[in-house]
């Protein structure tokens, strides 16, 4: 109940920040649950790939430490947030969310790179969709990569790639986690391509800096 309240309060308050939302190939999402898988390159896409990708709910990863603030936890347990330690990641990354897939109610969003700012794919999602017997669906991020840059009104775009079916007998060794890492590199690639034929991801954190300074 609270998790889709609070999406509708976003909606609206994005809408009124930034304008209504482009959303493409919402008809290839699957029905039932599934690992929703992006280049992570601002701290709210999850939020705009939650909202696209609605009414289906999402559970996704928090580190440990935003868990210790008790106004945290309670948020982030009703929006279906799990701790996770990035340092030591420990079993329960991978049991937590295969469990809450398995269930059915709830997807998984989970960006395969870890961080804003790393290209690198790793194999956390093919790990967690082959145990949990669920696709992966690629989806991208298009628009203002700052909350104040949100303002300037510039259109938000997300778009979804075909399910990626990962085959049981695949063994998740180091040349089948090469394979589902480039499939997921491709079409992440073809995505922003269908938005943008040019775009071109810049990573502007060391930007965000200087403005957050002069603020």
């Amino acid at each position: 109940m609270f998790y889709s309240f609070l999406r509708n309060v976003i909606r609206v308050i994005l809408f009124i920040v930034n304008g209504k939302a482009k959303y493409l190939n919402r008809e290839k999402l699957p029905d039932g649950p599934y690992v929703l898988v992006g280049p992570h390159r601002t701290w709210f896409d999850p939020v705009y790939f939650a909202l696209a990708a609605s009414p289906r709910k999402f559970s996704f990863m928090a580190k440990e430490e935003l868990f210790q603030n008790s106004i945290f936890r309670w948020l982030l347990h009703h929006v279906n947030g799990f701790s996770v330690n990035r340092d030591h990641p420990g079993p329960s990354a991978i049991k937590t969310p295969v469990r809450l897939l398995r269930k059915g109610d709830l997807s998984l969003i989970m960006f395969p790179s870890g961080s804003r700012h790393s290209q690198d794919l790793k194999g956390g999602a093919a790990v967690i969709a082959k145990m949990a017997k669920v696709p992966l669906v690629p989806a991208v991020y298009q628009g203002p990569l700052t909350f104040k840059r949100l303002f300037s009104r510039k259109r938000v775009t997300v778009a979804f790639g075909d399910p990626i079916t990962i085959d049981r007998k695949l063994k998740l060794d180091e040349a089948g986690q090469a394979d589902i890492e480039q499939r997921m590199q491709a079409a992440f690639n073809a995505l922003d391509k269908q938005i943008n034929p040019s775009f071109e991801y810049v990573d502007i954190s060391g930007e965000k800096e200087k403005e957050d300074h002069q603020d």
